[in-house]
């Protein structure tokens, strides 16, 4: 069975989403790049869903979105002083901040390496998402593995198709680089990927 598409700018399409996510479903969104699957970030059976959609090895990390900072403290068991600062300035956006775990997240997400990668999107669809739903998301990218992310709709349903339950459509997103990933477990901090925020911005907290 085909996906639900809806639009992402009404209400009731977010509030749909948000049951979606709520009842274990899989929701593509949009984000600053590509579109990206969540599910709820604390169903175990959902991010297994995600691995089979994807085709992904249990060993790789899968990021989560928050719906404000505020909350950062329920998934995280630490935040280093430098995580504050970068925070205030580079969130919302492009800036994915790399914690140690706290238990309460499935092992899947953090493929056994203890830690977690966090982001508050500038995108309006996965924050009003996350709100709605009242808890963290994945953010992991809306492809099969090893292909290349999707930009549009019509993209994800054919890379993904009846593997997920529902698409927020906001369009074509903006493509290009992915974001940036900051390893803030160790110190000084560690870029592990350099994306939307340039290694440039970042040197004065590394």
């Amino acid at each position: 069975m085909l996906p639900c598409i809806l639009e992402a700018d009404k209400e009731e399409s977010i509030a749909l989403a948000a049951e979606t996510i709520r009842a274990g479903g899989v929701v593509a969104v949009p984000t600053e790049s590509f579109y990206g699957l969540a599910v709820d970030a604390l169903n175990k059976k959902a991010i297994e869903r995600i691995l089979a959609i994807k085709k992904r090895r249990e060993d790789h990390r899968i990021l989560i979105l928050i719906p404000s900072a505020d909350v950062l403290d329920r998934y995280v068991a630490e935040i280093p002083p430098a995580a504050f600062r970068l925070m205030e300035t580079f969130w919302p956006g492009g800036l994915t901040l790399v914690f140690k775990a706290k238990s309460v997240l499935p092992f899947l997400l953090t493929a056994g390496t203890g830690k977690i990668g966090v982001r508050l999107s500038s995108h309006p669809v996965p924050v009003r998402l996350t709100k709605a739903a009242g808890r963290a998301v994945t953010g992991t990218s809306a492809n099969v593995t090893g292909e290349p992310p999707c930009e549009t709709p019509e993209q994800v349903l054919e890379a993904l198709g009846p593997g997920i339950d529902m698409i927020l459509d906001s369009g074509k997103t903006a493509g290009g680089k992915g974001s940036t990933v900051l390893d803030m477990t160790v110190f000084p901090p560690v870029i592990l990927r350099e994306g939307m925020v340039s290694r440039k911005l970042l040197v004065s907290f590394l």
